[in-house]
C-alpha cells in the first residue's frame, strides 16, 4: 500500500513512531535540561570552593604582612576599607576598570558571613565575585571568570544536543521499522479482508480464505482468532442463508407441484361437468363430487402450508393455545379413533402412570398423534401391529407410536421430517397426501418446546414424542 503524507491518512506504524519520537523528544530535553543544570551548579560550587580556600590564604597573608598573594590567573582582588558604607581599595590589589561591582559587594559584607554575587564587567565578562572580612574594617573581596565555566556548559549542552538528535533520530527510524514489523499481521488480515472482497458470495455458500499466522504477540493473536472467528460465523451465516435459499426453492417447487395437480383435475372434472350438464345429466353429480373432493384436498394442502408459514414466522402468533389436560386421556382418545377408521391394522395401548397432567394444545397435539399413526397405517401392510406407549421420564412426557413394518431406509430418515419428502417418490394419492404431515408434525411439536425423534430398523419403527411438563 503507499506511503500516505497526511496525518489523517499516515499509516498506524509511522503514526506511532512519530509519537514516540515527540515522547522521546519531550524525554530527551528534560534529561538534558537536568544534567546540564546540574553540571552548571556543581562547576559553580567548585569555583565557590576554590575561592573560599584562596581568600583564606590571602585574608591570612594580609593580616601577617599587610598585603596579599600574588594575583591568580584571571582573577582580581582587592582589600576594601568600608567607611559608612562607601568602600575604598587599599593599595594592594588587582582591579578591573571599572570595580564598582566589586566595590559594592564590599558594602554588602556585615558580620562573619561572605557575600557571593554574579556580576558582569563591562568589557570583560561575567564574574563570580566573593566578599568577606579582613578585619578592622576591611573586606576582601575576589572576582573569578566564568568564561569556563559558561563555555564547559555551552559544550555539554551542544554535544548531549548531538547525542540526543542522533538518538531521536535513530528511534524513530528503528521503531517504525520494529512497529512496522509488528503490525504486519494487521495488513495481512487486511489484506485477507480484501481476498474476501474480492469474492462472489451470491452463490457461493463458503467464504474460502482465512486470516494465517503464529506471529505478532497476545494481542495480534486474539486479534486474529477473533477475526477467524468472525469469518467462521459469517461462513455459517451463509451457508445456512444457502441452504434456506435450496429449501425454499425446492418447496416452491413442490408445492407447486402438489398445487398443480388439484388444479388440473379440477379443471378436468369442471369440463367433464360441463359436458355432462349438456349431455348426461345422469353424471353430474359424480363429476361434481370428485370436484369437491379435488378442492378439499387442495384446501388440506393450503391449510398445512399456511399453518408451516405462522410456525415458521417469529413474530407471527404461534398457533399453540396450551391449557391443562391430561396426556394419557387424549393419547386414548387418539387410539380409540384409529382402531375404529382402521380395524385392519391391530393396536395396543400401554400407560406407565393413569393420569399425566400438564399443559398442552389438545387440538394440535391431537393432529399430531392422529398423523402418526395414519402414518403407520398407510405406510405398513394391512395387518401390521401398532403400539402407543405413555410414560414420564425426568421432567418430560413421552409418547411412542411403533409399528412393526417394513421400517424407513436410512437414506430416507435424514430427510423423512423435510417439507414435501416422501419415501414413495412416485407421488401416487394412494400411498399418503403430500409430504407435509410429518413436517407439520415436528412444527407442532417444537411449538410446544418438545421434539419429535425417529428410529426405524427392518421390523421395527417408532417416533418419539418428548414434552416438557
Amino acid at each position: 500500500m503507499r506511503e500516505l503524507v497526511t496525518g489523517r491518512r499516515m499509516r498506524l506504524g509511522t503514526r506511532l513512531a512519530l509519537g514516540l519520537g515527540a515522547l522521546a523528544l519531550a524525554v530527551f530535553g528534560l534529561v538534558g535540561a537536568l544534567v546540564v543544570t546540574s553540571m552548571e551548579d556543581y562547576l559553580a560550587r567548585k569555583l565557590d570552593a576554590q575561592m573560599k580556600s584562596t581568600q583564606i590564604a590571602q585574608e591570612k597573608d594580609f593580616k601577617e604582612n599587610g598585603d596579599v598573594l600574588g594575583p591568580v590567573y584571571g582573577w582580581y582582588y582587592a582589600v576594601y576599607e568600608v567607611r559608612d558604607g562607601v568602600a575604598a581599595p587599599l593599595p594592594t590589589h588587582k582591579l578591573p576598570d571599572d570595580d564598582r561591582p566589586m566595590a559594592k559587594v564590599a558594602t554588602l559584607v556585615t558580620g562573619s558571613q561572605p557575600v557571593f554575587k554574579t556580576v558582569h564587567f563591562e568589557g570583560e565578562g561575567t564574574y563570580r565575585v566573593r566578599g568577606c572580612p579582613a578585619g578592622n574594617g576591611t573586606v576582601l573581596v575576589s572576582a573569578a571568570p566564568m568564561d569556563d565555566l559558561t563555555t564547559t556548559v555551552q559544550q555539554l549542552t551542544m554535544v548531549l544536543v548531538a547525542l540526543f538528535a542522533l538518538a531521536l533520530v535513530a528511534l524513530v527510524v528503528v521503531g517504525r521499522a520494529v512497529l512496522r514489523r509488528g503490525l504486519q499481521p494487521l495488513s495481512e488480515m487486511a489484506r485477507t479482508a480484501h481476498d474476501i472482497t474480492s469474492h462472489d458470495l451470491t452463490d457461493s455458500a463458503r467464504l474460502p480464505v482465512r486470516s494465517e499466522g503464529s506471529y505478532g504477540g497476545v494481542e495480534v493473536a486474539e486479534l486474529r482468532t477473533a477475526f477467524n472467528t468472525m469469518l467462521e460465523h459469517i461462513d455459517s451465516s451463509l451457508a445456512a442463508r444457502t441452504a434456506a435459499e435450496q429449501r425454499l426453492r425446492r418447496f416452491i417447487a413442490d408445492a407447486s407441484h402438489e398445487l398443480r395437480t388439484p388444479l388440473t383435475s379440477i379443471r378436468g372434472y369442471a369440463d367433464l361437468f360441463r359436458y355432462a350438464a349438456a349431455n348426461a345429466p345422469e353424471e353430474r353429480e359424480a363429476h361434481l363430487e370428485k370436484l369437491r373432493a379435488e378442492a378439499a384436498r387442495m384446501s388440506v394442502l393450503l391449510e398445512e402450508l399456511l399453518l408451516l408459514a405462522r410456525l415458521d414466522s417469529a413474530e407471527a402468533e404461534l398457533p399453540v393455545r396450551p391449557e391443562n389436560g391430561d396426556l394419557v386421556e387424549l393419547v386414548g382418545q387418539a387410539v380409540d379413533a384409529f382402531r375404529v377408521a382402521r380395524p385392519g391394522h391391530p393396536v395396543a395401548l400401554a400407560v406407565a402412570h393413569p393420569r399425566v397432567p400438564m399443559r398442552f394444545d389438545a387440538g394440535r397435539l391431537r393432529q399430531v398423534l392422529d398423523n402418526l399413526l395414519t402414518n403407520a397405517a398407510v405406510h405398513t401392510p394391512k395387518g401390521t401391529a401398532v403400539s402407543v406407549s405413555v410414560d414420564v421420564v425426568g421432567g418430560d412426557a413421552v409418547v411412542r407410536v411403533s409399528d412393526s413394518g417394513p421400517g424407513i431406509p436410512a437414506r430416507d430418515q435424514e430427510r423423512i421430517f423435510d417439507r414435501f419428502y416422501r419415501v414413495d417418490h412416485s407421488r401416487t394419492r394412494d400411498r399418503g397426501g403430500s409430504g407435509l404431515g410429518l413436517a407439520v408434525a415436528r412444527s407442532l411439536v417444537e411449538a410446544h418446546r418438545g421434539r419429535l425423534d425417529l428410529e426405524s430398523r427392518p421390523g421395527s419403527t417408532t417416533f418419539t414424542i418428548t414434552l416438557p411438563r
